[in-house]
């Protein structure tokens, strides 16, 4: 087959693109995907490696996107409702199984109705610019996910920006909200933050929004299913569940570690939302497979989770201490994210690459994903990694980090 020749116009796009390219590998944040060749789990096998490498970079903190049941879920549901439905949610792409998950996400967040989305991506995409107008504000911590951004920018509501989790800024950006006339304050923050391992004060969050009249809307992607004494996430934690107005998270992280996302609020939220959510409305909707995973996974959470949740725990605390003592800086609160501070980008990537070898999976994290200077490499725990496995991830990076400072010195 004869290969495109490309318009002259793309080819004066490809030499400004490889410009571009050349410059991040030179700056050491050129970012390679490593392919498996094995389901997730805390024991992986990559192209490339002879044996199987010991997973701590993966969102999967119950260990459910490896669990023989949810896959035996997913494996049915496809062999009663079929691979998918061609359709988006409002044609002819709703089956009875979307609206029992619905319910059983909106019961296990104690809401009065939910709606799926295709990935929490897409539910904080579609959110702001449905629900508020050029008379509302936004109030968003300066750090939350891209998504959460991305979402803000595409509404018309003003925008007011507060260090983060600084309770004393928060409270002046709501106090000029007021002042510039705002309709509805919608304050929205993480409820975990992904690069920091960081839980946002909802406590003292939710008495600021009742204090101002303002509502508060809440990213629980780390959070939902592992978090909290019954995994209900960050509310549950504070002890503030039923002060929360807006609960967006994912399916494909704690609770199936495959896709979709999803909105828990109110009927009159939910609903304008599906009347105007543009990734609701212009999306095809959730496959079978991904539905029945996910009914399964939150079935899961309750029946065996408390042992799940436990040894996560007990795997967080054994790396959080051991690391510590080592003299690592990990940033983050007591959280399965454990981001291990390096500081330079090129440093966190060989690292990674060293840990690799010596059958560690981790990844390095520079600029843009994390603030310049400010390079790491985030460890996720899992509650089926063994004690072993933590114990031999520690054990490699105090090797592994040595050797390159010592090399460096050179």
């Amino acid at each position: 087959m004869q290969t495109r020749a490309y318009s002259t116009g793309h080819a004066a796009l490809r030499a400004i693109l490889q410009a571009e390219l050349d410059g991040i590998r030179a700056a050491g944040t050129y970012k390679t995907e490593r392919v498996l060749t094995s389901a997730q789990a805390a024991a992986v096998s990559v192209a490339g490696s002879a044996a199987p490498v010991v997973n701590f970079c993966a969102n999967n903190y119950l260990g459910l996107a490896g669990h023989g049941g949810v896959a035996a879920a997913a494996k049915a549901a496809v062999d009663a409702r079929g691979a998918g439905l061609a359709s988006v949610r409002f044609i002819c792409g709703t089956q009875d199984a979307h609206k029992a998950l619905e319910a059983t996400v909106a019961r296990f967040h104690g809401t009065r109705d939910a709606v799926l989305y295709p990935s929490c991506f897409d539910a904080n995409a579609g959110l702001f610019e449905a629900l508020l107008t050029d008379a509302d504000a936004v109030v968003s911590d300066q750090l939350n996910h891209a998504s959460i951004i991305d979402g803000i920018r595409l509404c018309k509501a003003r925008r007011f920006r507060y260090r983060n989790c600084d309770m004393s800024d928060l409270e002046a950006q709501l106090r000029a909200a007021d002042a510039a006339g705002a309709r509805i304050k919608l304050i929205a923050t993480d409820g975990v933050f992904s690069m920091d391992g960081k839980v946002a004060p909802l406590d003292k969050i939710c008495d600021l929004a009742d204090k101002y009249n303002a509502i508060v809307f809440i990213d629980e992607c780390h959070s939902t299913g592992f978090f909290g004494k019954h995994g209900r996430g960050t509310p549950e934690y504070f002890g503030v569940e039923g002060r929360i107005d807006i609960i967006n998270s994912t399916l494909g992280k704690a609770v199936c570690g495959a896709a979709g996302g999803y909105t828990a609020s109110s009927k009159e939220v939910v609903d304008i939302l599906r009347q105007r959510s543009r990734p609701y409305l212009f999306s095809n909707t959730l496959p079978p497979a991904v539905v029945g995973a996910a009914q399964k996974a939150f079935e899961l959470i309750d029946t065996e989770g408390v042992q799940l949740r436990e040894q996560l725990q007990a795997n967080t605390n054994l790396f959080r201490s051991r690391m510590a003592a080592a003299g690592f800086t990990l940033k983050g609160d007591n959280h399965p994210i454990v981001p291990v501070m390096l500081g330079d980008a090129k440093l966190a990537s060989d690292v990674a690459d060293d840990m690799l070898k010596k059958g560690i999976y981790v990844i390095g994290f520079s600029y843009p994903v994390v603030p310049k200077g400010e390079a790491r490499i985030r460890v996720q725990l899992s509650a089926v990694h063994t004690t072993k496995q933590v114990n031999d991830c520690v054990d490699a990076f105090i090797e592994c980090v040595e050797k390159r400072k010592a090399a460096s010195k050179l």
